[in-house]
């Protein structure tokens, strides 16, 4: 259970840092935003599953 969720946790960096670039170049500083919490929650959900696993 822990694998599958630290996979979700890298596609949602890969995601936030795609959003990030998308909203780069379009220009778009919400989609900016919404990515940027969206890297800031994924952190987060890794380190807390790294913690828990010792």
């Amino acid at each position: 259970m822990k694998y599958a969720l630290g996979l979700v946790a890298v596609l949602a960096v890969a995601l936030g840092v795609a959003g990030i670039v998308y909203g780069e170049a379009d220009d778009s500083p919400g989609l900016q935003l919404l990515a940027g919490l969206l890297v800031i929650g994924a952190i987060a959900i890794g380190v807390r599953i790294v913690r828990r696993s010792r």
